[in-house]
């Protein structure tokens, strides 16, 4: 059951059918009332039709208390009437009435003791309460009909027939110049009727369609889910299989579920990129570490056996490209797994003339063209080690493809960074390869010897460290003609700034 009330759908549907039984309850009570109220002023109306009836008989022709013996008054149930002096003493009413109470008489036979007014209280029209024996001064004139004094609810009993009532009370004054009060009263019983049955048929109605709104809910709910059902399966089974070359299904649709299908399948692709790179990765490296270990297995088994025809220097070769593969995969390694450059300064030409004074005996001469010591336009945020090692990485790939020379400059490009540029007067890169020689384990000299050409991580490590100081590494054409390599690095202040 908490599983179910827990789903998005049973939230949705509970959701929607609160909010809408809230709304009902809410319209249905101000209907309710406003029937009321309607009907009410219905009843008030008929009452003062009523009222005014007897007022017009009263002011046209009777004269003496005698003669209101002999008023024609409505005798129905519906309609109950009271004829009463100034003083509340009852003239006359109408025949079946049996008892009444709201008007403020409490008699219902002319001449007899009890009727006396002021009983209950009454409201007039601007809502002010109006006793019995109270009224304006301003009496209507001999043969004059006054305004409605007010209206009052209350009960009466016709022909033994009880029911509840609206009163209207009327001033007129007769032929003889003596000022009554009609009461008049029409029935409550349709407006009790109609809020009654108004009232029932939202009780039955309110639940029925709750559980219709509900449902409906549910199913346009879950019609909406069903694709998230599915990309949902899609991805444990995927997570159980490993196979990262499946997808889940994309909905038609163009709505919120769809893009989140394309995601996910974009998702997917890349994790299955990146673990067919991981996997090439491996590969590629177990491939590169198997030649010099195999080699230097095979030189010390010989010198084992043969002393005499141990090869010392190329095993020291071997070990030392064994041992650079290893370092070089280590930092790959580090790097994609994140790890950021430390954020002290240093002086890029400082570094370039360091690396260069240790190549002084190298097969190519490297020339270096670098701004002033006191300069501190080279400077640079990063790490240093890091660094020197794609300046070492540049150059060993320069000096590999140069025929005579290589050149390296640091200066300040027109965007404020720091640009190193290493350039050889070699063969130079094609175009469309300028960017494969920067992926893992690429040589685009495949004839070449692996002593000779290296693993071809240089480039690729080269590239990851300027990312992740926030530099670029591209190729381009240097003026000699060869390669042309270009760091471009965020000077010391716009990094730290």
């Amino acid at each position: 059951m908490r599983r179910w009330l827990s789903s998005v759908r049973a939230k949705a549907a509970l959701g929607a059918t609160a909010v809408v039984a809230v709304a009902l309850v809410a319209a249905g009570t101000a209907v309710l009332l406003s029937l009321r109220a309607n009907l009410t002023d219905q009843a008030d109306r008929q009452a003062d039709s009523v009222a005014r009836e007897v007022a017009l008989d009263i002011a046209a022709g009777v004269r003496g208390p005698a003669a209101y013996a002999g008023l024609d008054l409505p005798d129905e149930e519906d309609h109950p009437v009271q004829v009463a002096d100034e003083d509340g003493r009852l003239l006359a009413a109408s025949e079946k009435l049996e008892r009444i109470s709201g008007t403020g008489v409490s008699a219902v036979t002319p001449g007899r003791p009890g009727a006396v007014r002021g009983g209950e209280d009454r409201e007039d029209d601007d809502g002010e309460d109006d006793k019995g024996g109270d009224r304006d001064d301003d009496e209507p004139g001999v043969g004059e009909i006054g305004d409605v004094l007010g209206h009052t609810t209350g009960t009466a009993k016709v022909d033994g027939a009880a029911g509840d009532y609206r009163f209207a009370a009327l001033e007129v004054t007769d032929r003889s110049g003596r000022t009554v009060v009609v009461h008049a009263g029409a029935s409550l019983t349709a407006r009790d009727d109609a809020v009654g049955t108004a009232a029932v048929a939202m009780l039955i109605g309110l639940p029925v369609l709750l559980v219709v709104v509900g449902g409906v809910t549910w199913l346009v709910t879950r019609r909406a889910l069903r694709p998230v059902e599915g990309i949902r399966s899609e991805m444990a089974a995927i997570t159980a299989s490993a196979d990262l070359s499946r997808r889940v299904p994309e909905p038609a649709t163009h709505d919120e579920v769809a893009r989140l299908a394309r995601t996910t399948n974009e998702t997917l692709a890349a994790l299955e990129a990146a673990v067919e790179r991981q996997r090439r990765f491996v590969a590629d490296a177990s491939h590169e570490l198997r030649s010099p270990i195999a080699s230097l297995r095979t030189q010390l088994e010989v010198g084992d056996a043969h002393p005499e025809l141990l090869d010392v220097p190329g095993a020291v070769a071997d070990t030392v490209r064994l041992q650079r593969l290893a370092a070089d995969l280590l930092l790959l390694a580090r790097l994609d797994a994140g790890e950021t450059p430390g954020a002290g300064r240093l002086d890029l030409a400082a570094l370039v003339r360091e690396e260069v004074s240790q190549r002084a005996t190298d097969r190519v001469p490297v020339a270096s063209e670098l701004p002033d010591p006191a300069d501190a336009a080279a400077e640079v945020a990063g790490s240093r080690g890091q660094l020197a090692r794609v300046l070492g990485n540049l150059l060993d790939n320069a000096q590999r493809h140069a025929h005579a020379s290589v050149r390296v400059s640091v200066t300040r490009g027109a965007d404020g960074r720091v640009v190193l540029g290493v350039a050889d007067d070699g063969s130079g890169v094609p175009e469309a390869e300028r960017e494969r020689i920067f992926a893992r384990f690429v040589r685009l000299d495949d004839a070449r010897s692996r002593d000779d050409g290296g693993a071809g991580l240089g480039l690729a490590i080269a590239r990851d460290v300027a990312e992740r100081h926030g530099g670029t590494l591209t190729v381009g054409t240097s003026p000699a003609g060869g390669a042309l390599f270009e760091l471009r690095l965020p000077s010391a202040g716009a990094a730290t700034g």
